[in-house]
């Protein structure tokens, strides 16, 4: 990823500094505003949580952020690199780097264990963390062994974070990850990332239409229309057993 002297200076100590960002896709004869000049600052350790409905934009928003789409228009720099404009070449080497990912449906391979598809990421990334260390790390210290249809709902997405943190990603990006859950087995997936937040102090981003996962959050962002319409501080971060849905 290049750096660009015209780029405008990012917020201090930020870890991603995105201004006017806008997705505009074309369905036909019609324009499909995602994203309406959207402008963010994430930092280094924090918890943050974009909540909004279906269509609202936080799926751009978040491929935008982990170099999975470009913007129509607007910039967006990691640290002091630019993404937008980067070759496909210097957004896989950010990928594979920097960025972890969770996605509502687990994506494992049914015919490696729990440990065979964390070191799936430990092969290929730089400074891995074990993938024993990895799995404990979300409680699966006793699962290392087990195949995926051995596991329920729950314990799988934990292998999928513990595969997303084993090359220790700057930044963890969440796509609906308690949305295939129910309540119980999706607070036990959130205490998995509140804990790899707090003990690695991994950025991580949640995304949700959830409105009450947001009280574990230290910023919460609401997205409405393509645009953020509301950014709050919790006070209080409350534990995910604390969070009823």
């Amino acid at each position: 990823m290049s750096d660009d002297p015209q780029q405008p200076t990012a917020t201090a100590n930020a870890l991603f500094h995105a201004r006017g960002l806008t997705k505009t896709y074309r369905m036909g004869d019609v324009d499909v505003h995602a994203l309406q000049g959207v402008d963010l600052d994430l930092f280094p350790g924090e918890f943050v949580v974009i909540l909004g409905p279906s269509g609202s934009g936080k799926s751009t928003l978040l491929n935008i952020l982990g170099g999975l789409d470009a913007p129509t228009d607007g910039i967006v720099q990691f640290r002091e690199h630019r993404l937008v404009g980067a070759s496909e070449r210097e957004l896989t080497q950010y990928r594979r780097e920097h960025v972890g990912f969770v996605f509502q449906f687990y994506n494992l391979i049914p015919s490696l264990t729990a440990r065979e598809n964390v070191e799936l990421v430990t092969e290929i990334a730089e400074h891995p963390m074990p993938a024993d260390a990895a799995l404990r790390e979300v409680g699966l210290g006793e699962r290392l062994d087990h195949f995926p249809a051995q596991l329920s709902g729950g314990e799988q997405q934990r292998v999928a974070i513990a595969r997303a943190i084993a090359k220790q990603p700057d930044v963890l990006l969440c796509d609906e990850p308690t949305g295939a859950l129910d309540a119980e087995t999706g607070r036990v997936v959130l205490e998995a990332l509140t804990s790899v937040n707090a003990s690695l102090g991994t950025t991580t981003v949640v995304i949700t239409h959830n409105v009450p996962i947001a009280q574990i959050a230290d910023r919460v962002l609401r997205m409405r229309s393509g645009r953020i319409v509301e950014e709050t501080r919790n006070a209080v971060k409350r534990a995910p057993r604390e969070v009823e849905w």
